[in-house]
């Protein structure tokens, strides 16, 4: 392991032993895919991984205007992996399907013709995807599992790929970019990969709440002069919080440890899914209001607030008709 920039490279082994044990208090329900394109295996050296993470942060910051790197880790075509956005932030990589996501980026450009995955960067992909459905509970489906050419670039909604995409992850990236190629080639070897059950149960869960401040501390105990916990980061503004239990006011947010944090800095929101083919998002709770976005039938979302028969489903004005979905 060896740290620079603010950035941590791990091998793929040092990656796997590291995952399961590092604390996350938000929510996260999918898994994104992506290749860089660009910089491509031709700016590899084998020795610039630093360099060229901080070359990437530099671009989303300065150009993007984003607040960090987009993604969550990228992979190196020598199987190393460097961290990027603190996984307590939605990435910077889906327009409008960053919420409740972890991204990779896969160092190189994939399409037909261009990169020739190396033997060390496919088998830490494999790995990593295996190790991080298991750590966050994402089944192993095209539904959680996805990639970047499966959504339309202006709107957002998911079209796998019929018109205005990105090629991303790349057309030759594990055999393909369609989504048939996702459920034939690559999530099949990330299943004989994982090796093991990924215990998606939710029983112990009481509730799910929306942090509403812009950081909120976790605390060793459910007081205010509570140690702060020391191996984990605040929880940031609209992450969803999984609790477990209530002390007076206080939610304890590990099913495991003794982690809190004040009540009064979050929103109790609802887990919902899906159930007709295809929901028209909105920014208003009404069908007069404009067509902003849509999810598909199985989607999983979280809903903040209800009027009129109508679903808030993030702290900004996105609504769905609450008849069309299943809690």
């Amino acid at each position: 392991m060896e740290s620079k920039f603010d950035f941590t490279k791990r091998t793929i082994d040092e990656f796997e032993t590291w995952i399961p044990n590092f604390k996350v208090a938000r929510t996260v329900l999918f898994l994104q895919q992506h290749h860089t394109w660009s910089p491509d295996y031709n700016l590899f050296t084998g020795a610039n991984h630093f360099e060229m993470q901080k070359s990437m942060r530099d671009y989303h910051v300065n150009h993007n205007g984003w607040m960090d790197i987009g993604q969550h880790f990228t992979i190196f075509p020598d199987g190393t992996i460097l961290t990027g956005r603190s996984l307590e932030r939605s990435p910077a990589c889906i327009l409008g399907n960053n919420a409740n996501a972890i991204c990779i980026e896969n160092l190189g450009n994939f399409d037909a013709g261009k990169d020739v995955m190396t033997p060390e960067q496919k088998s830490s992909i494999l790995r990593a995807t295996a190790a991080i459905c298991k750590k966050f509970s994402i089944p192993v489906n095209s539904d959680k599992n996805v990639y970047h050419h499966w959504f339309n670039l202006n709107t957002g909604e998911r079209n796998n790929g019929t018109s205005n995409n990105k090629s991303c992850p790349g057309t030759n990236f594990f055999g393909g970019n369609k989504v048939e190629n996702c459920q034939n080639n690559f999530l099949p070897m990330v299943l004989n990969e994982l090796n093991a059950y990924i215990n998606t149960d939710t029983s112990s869960i009481l509730h799910y709440a929306a942090v509403t401040a812009d950081s909120l501390n976790i605390r060793q105990e459910p007081l205010r002069k509570a140690n702060r916990v020391a191996d984990r980061e605040a929880a940031t503004l609209g992450a969803i919080l999984r609790v477990y239990n209530i002390q007076n006011g206080w939610f304890k947010i590990s099913s495991s440890e003794s982690h809190w944090v004040s009540g009064k800095f979050t929103l109790k929101v609802m887990r919902a899914t899906i159930n007709t083919d295809t929901l028209n998002v909105r920014n208003g709770p009404g069908t007069n209001f404009l067509k902003i976005g849509s999810f598909r039938q199985g989607d999983e979302i979280f809903i903040f607030g209800e009027k009129d028969g109508w679903n808030k489903i993030g702290m900004e004005e996105k609504w769905v008709k609450k008849e069309f979905l299943n809690f």
